[in-house]
């Protein structure tokens, strides 16, 4: 058995193992993939006489983390073949992965789990939920809707249903695809109107709006442009699936009455329901609250496992108006270079982020498992406190709750 990373020249072998285990995906989605993602990604494999028998692909991504960027990868594809299973060949690609991670002093990696339970033993913990909405016709609607012929998706919708009048706002909203030439404009328009809504998200920048649109093209989809007199006022990814699928809409304020109409004509052409994904809408106007019916769930969607901690504290902030200093001991079974004593201190009301250093006299103990819960603001101060393995002073439990956590993520990300 050998565990190494391919050269680049041969990543298209591991195409037949995803082939065998991801029996979701197409055809058209993996040749936008091998195409595109495997010119910058690093694959860990494990080989037998030549043959891959386990792979981990790690996805780059330039990353937001508060007033800093970081390149981080993004863990996909952890697949072992069925007749090599049990013999511990994913603990070692996370852990030769990790570890190669920690020298690049990348603050973090993340990934969509399968399930919690295949990576929190390795101190992956969830630190994004990701609001979701079932949109369906109301019960009343459905009747009238069942003669309606069933049209096509939303690609025929945008053609059908090109522009929307807001007689609330006397403001036209039209509805476009996008082309790869328009990648910068939507870079700048998310710049320009939702910076620093979140604290960690993925830089999007003109490539990855290029890249973006590839990847929604292999799902036989693309990205919608709304338009007012030709400014750009809106836009959404979406993928023509057994249902119809929207992620991540983004629209200026004043703009939802058209989306929501956008959501009407698709199930007007008889479509049963439609899922958007990263969707943090506001209230639903009275008018498609009785027509449809909005079905809303925050689910459990990014896992962040913490790898070159030092970069991570440098990237946080004190809260406003409080003065930080603090010390503990980490422990982290699987990086022991992050198994240290660390001070940590910084002033709220100078803008500048947290100092950190190592020292010698510890207030407490975290696990890195329960710091990343507490960092990401996914767990209080209070319940961290009651983790195994951790013990906090009264001092330190205190100092802990002037750090500014890392609450707002934003990761969408699909591969």
């Amino acid at each position: 058995m050998e565990l190494r990373k391919l050269e680049s020249g041969e990543h298209l072998r591991t195409r037949a193992l995803w082939e065998r285990i991801f029996l979701e995906d197409t055809k058209a989605f993996l040749d936008y993939y091998y195409f595109l993602k495997t010119k910058e990604n690093e694959i860990y494999v494990v080989e037998e006489e030549g043959e891959i028998y386990a792979m981990l692909h790690l996805n780059p991504y330039l990353l937001q983390i508060e007033e800093h960027t970081a390149r981080c990868h993004y863990i996909v594809a952890v697949a072992t073949e069925k007749t090599h299973r049990r013999r511990g060949y994913m603990g070692k690609l996370l852990c030769r992965s990790m570890q190669e991670m920690y020298v690049g002093k990348e603050p973090f990696t993340f990934l969509m789990p399968a399930s919690e339970g295949i990576y929190t033993p390795y101190d992956f913990r969830f630190v994004y939920r990701q609001e979701q909405r079932e949109v369906s016709r109301g019960e009343e609607s459905k009747e009238l809707m069942q003669d309606r012929c069933k049209t096509g998706g939303i690609r025929e919708m945008i053609r059908a249903f090109p522009c929307f009048w807001d007689e609330e706002t006397h403001s036209m909203t039209e509805f476009s695809d996008a082309t790869l030439g328009d990648a910068g404009e939507m870079a700048a328009f998310v710049q320009q109107h939702f910076a620093g809504q979140w604290q960690v998200c993925a830089v999007r920048d003109e490539v990855y709006y290029q890249t973006l649109l590839f990847e929604q093209q292999s799902e036989n989809g693309g990205i919608c442009l709304m338009r007012d007199q030709g400014e750009l006022v809106g836009l959404f990814l979406y993928a023509e699936e057994d249902e119809p699928e929207i992620r991540e809409p983004l629209f200026r304020k004043g703009r939802e009455a058209a989306f929501h109409a956008m959501l009407e004509h698709l199930l007007d052409g008889g479509k049963e329901r439609v899922s958007v994904y990263a969707w943090e809408a506001e209230e639903i106007p009275s008018g498609q609250r009785e027509s449809c019916s909005f079905q809303k769930k925050s689910e459990p969607l990014i896992m962040v496992r913490i790898l070159h901690l030092e970069s991570l504290f440098s990237c946080m902030e004190v809260r406003a108006g409080e003065k930080l200093d603090c010390s503990f001991a980490v422990v982290d079974s699987f990086l022991p270079q992050n198994s240290r004593i660390w001070h940590l201190s910084g002033d709220g009301d100078t803008g500048e982020n947290v100092q950190v250093r190592e020292t010698e006299d510890s207030e407490g103990v975290l696990t890195i498992g329960a710091l990343t819960s507490l960092l990401f603001g996914y767990q209080t101060v209070e319940e961290t406190g009651r983790e195994e393995h951790v013990i906090l002073s009264a001092h330190l439990a205190a100092e802990l709750e002037k750090l500014r956590p890392l609450r707002s993520v934003w990761l969408n990300e699909i591969v």
